[in-house]
This record gives C-alpha cells, sequence and structure tokens, in this order.
C-alpha cells in the first residue's frame, strides 16, 4: 500500500467515526440514542474504540457488526470493553432476529460486565444494507495489569505517554441550542 493510498484509508476512517458520531447525536430513531447516551459511555472512560460495519446480503447484520468491533488497520478490537454504545441501522426490511444475532456478537466481544446502551434507526435509503455503529471504552480497568506492570521495580525505560483522558474533550461540548429545544 502507498503513503497516499494509506493516507487516504485513514482518512476515510476518520471521516467514518465522526460521522457515525454525528449520526448517534442528530438523527431520530426507532430505538433513539443521544449525546446523554455518547457522554455516559465516554465519560471518564479513557480510550476509545469507534467501528464501524456495513454489509448486505445474506448474513449481513453478523457481517457488519464483526466488522464493527474489529479495525484491521489498528490491529485492536473491543475485547473486554465496560462500556459499549451500540447503533443498528437498516431499512424496512431489518429483521428483529439479525438485530439479535449483532447484538449477541456485540455482547460476548465485551466485559461480561459491560454497560451496553442499544439504539437502532429505520433508514429507507438502506435497501439491503445494515449499517452498525460501536462506540466501546473502557478498556483499561477491563485489563488485567501485567506482572512487570505491578512490580516495585522502577522500569529501565520512561513510561509511555498517557492517553488524554476523554472527559476533557467531553466537558468542553455544550448540547447545540437546536438539540436543546426539542
Amino acid at each position: 500500500m502507498s503513503m497516499i493510498e494509506a493516507f487516504r484509508v485513514a482518512d476515510d476512517v476518520l471521516r467514518q467515526g465522526v460521522q457515525g458520531i454525528a449520526d448517534l447525536i442528530t438523527v431520530p430513531g426507532l430505538i433513539n440514542l443521544d449525546f446523554a447516551d455518547v457522554r455516559t459511555v465516554m465519560a471518564e472512560a479513557g480510550s476509545a474504540l469507534i467501528g464501524i460495519g456495513v454489509a448486505s446480503g445474506e448474513d449481513r447484520a453478523v457481517r457488519a457488526a464483526r466488522t464493527a468491533i474489529s479495525s484491521p488497520l489498528l490491529e485492536t478490537s473491543m475485547e473486554g470493553a465496560r462500556g459499549v454504545l451500540l447503533n443498528v441501522t437498516g431499512g424496512l426490511d431489518l429483521g428483529l432476529v439479525e438485530v439479535n444475532e449483532a447484538a449477541q456478537i456485540i455482547a460476548e466481544a465485551a466485559d461480561p460486565d459491560a454497560n451496553i446502551i442499544f439504539g437502532a434507526v429505520i433508514d429507507d435509503g438502506l435497501k439491503d444494507e445494515v449499517r452498525i455503529t460501536v462506540i466501546a471504552t473502557g478498556f483499561d480497568a477491563a485489563r488485567p495489569r501485567r506482572a512487570a506492570e505491578a512490580s516495585d521495580r522502577a522500569p529501565a525505560t520512561a513510561p509511555p505517554p498517557q492517553d488524554v483522558p476523554v472527559k476533557m474533550f467531553i466537558d468542553d461540548l455544550d448540547v447545540p441550542a437546536f438539540l436543546r429545544k426539542r
């Protein structure tokens, strides 16, 4: 893969993530998700994984769910997440069994005690397509500490830089006026 192509793919992944969060907040759903749900999952949760899976045809919801929970570009998955926001979007033909199968895949990947917030949107524009958006957080609390990290010895090298807490970003946001007036 060339450098230009890699940046193009990275730009598309970023666009999908931003679009996914914007759609969660602004597009009304059959089972609605809103800014409060995003804030609940992301507040004080450390790093976050945003995954979007789109599939059509047979087993579309299952394939979309599997794509959403793993990111081949980042070589990471949502395994052990303690906070999960799950949104399933499909056309008028979206079946309850499909939604259940997709939700089960997401739930199995998350921590057994995870807080999973579910939403569903019916979009007439999606003919045979299912889109699943997952925001997963709380990995640090779910992962056991390695023996080297738990030891009292001083590290041989400087510790890696700490992630900026997501809470700082969320607290800087206000609910837009057009959403407050609803």
